[in-house]
């Protein structure tokens, strides 16, 4: 008897210690899965955790989605430019496959009136076998069973204290600038370059069609969600990458292979889209913006200031490449090569 009531005794404490747990973590919801932002101020510490809850909780009118080159854009310049309401979820050097997912949440719960998509070069190119499980599935999926993952993960309970903590402190996070990193950065032509070391001059050229795949497989992700979602505008952007790196592709010979993966991206959305609810900026060739390494933080990320403008011409419909023609994109694309492959990259060092 006295072996029972122990076994029983110690599972009842276990029980308990584990609601206490549940409770706690239902309570401070870190990763706002039950709401948002929930009975105390938001915390934000990781944008593939947190980014499940907004999508779920969060019904805006324009969806923002993207990497780190689209995590600097505020939420109340987007609301102010394209009226109605406004969410951003960005991931880090995120793939396609880890935005379709979030996508997904937040059709599940709601319909956007338009979303806005990063895209940016390297994410074109990528191969998607390098994908890491960074992105916690259980978050985002339909399977309520799972969720147990979240109630009971010490993580979870870890950040629950947190933000409890973070209340009572007073420094709780600011919703429009959720995720944004631009203020610790001295955005300059020092640092840019500071960040970029400059490759050797390779030998032999990148294969014209090495990154054709790679892109297909990429806007294919997209145009489902388009063709999916017919009621949804969809505007795509190019993000600006600083002339660095196009320094870089010139070095090692991937130039040719770039830019044709961008044609090949941009006519296969155009060519494939079954309501033309896509549209398709191209920011890339702002020559004031990527020959100005003051607006960079490295070779790619460039300032929140940037991020501001970027938004005024999405919204004012600049740059947009009208890919009802292949001779239309190829014009652009022609032009842009040209400025790229001639520029004088010394001269920067210089």
């Amino acid at each position: 008897m006295k072996e029972r009531r122990f076994v029983l005794g110690t599972l009842a404490l276990a029980l308990a210690a584990l609601g206490a747990c549940a409770a706690l973590v239902w309570y401070a919801d870190p990763c706002f899965y039950f709401r948002f932002p929930g009975k105390i101020e938001p915390v934000f510490f990781s944008e593939r955790y947190q980014n499940a809850g907004m999508a779920k909780h969060v019904a805006a009118d324009t969806v923002v989605m993207g990497t780190s080159m689209t995590a600097n854009y505020r939420v109340s310049e987007v609301e102010a430019a394209f009226g109605g309401t406004a969410v951003k979820l960005t991931f880090s050097d995120g793939y396609l496959s880890e935005f379709d997912q979030a996508m997904d949440m937040v059709f599940r719960h709601h319909t956007p009136e338009r979303v806005l998509f990063g895209l940016d070069i390297n994410v074109l190119t990528r191969d998607e076998s390098k994908k890491t499980d960074a992105l916690p599935a259980y978050l985002y999926n339909k399977n309520p069973l799972d969720d147990v993952n979240y109630i009971l993960n010490k993580d979870t309970l870890y950040y629950s204290l947190y933000r409890i903590k973070c209340s009572r402190w007073g420094t709780t996070d600011d919703v429009d600038q959720a995720f944004t990193w631009d203020g610790d950065v001295w955005w300059s032509k020092e640092t840019a370059l500071a960040g970029y070391q400059r490759p050797e001059v390779s030998a032999e050229p990148v294969a014209v069609t090495a990154y054709h795949q790679n892109a297909v497989d990429n806007v294919k992700v997209i145009l489902n969600w388009a063709n999916r979602h017919p009621e949804t505008e969809f505007d795509v952007f190019f993000p600006p990458y600083s002339m660095l790196y196009w320094d870089k592709m010139q070095r090692t010979g991937a130039t040719d292979a770039v830019f044709s993966a961008l044609e090949t991206g941009i006519r296969y959305l155009a060519e494939n889209q079954q309501r033309e609810n896509i549209r398709i900026f191209f920011f890339p060739a702002q020559e004031d913006i990527v020959t100005d390494l003051d607006n960079y933080g490295d070779y790619i990320h460039h300032s929140g200031a940037v991020c501001s403008r970027l938004i005024g011409e999405l919204a004012a419909g600049e740059y947009e490449i009208d890919p009802a023609t292949t001779e239309t994109v190829r014009s652009i694309l022609s032009e842009w090569k040209e400025f790229v492959v001639n520029y004088d990259y010394d001269a920067i060092w210089q």
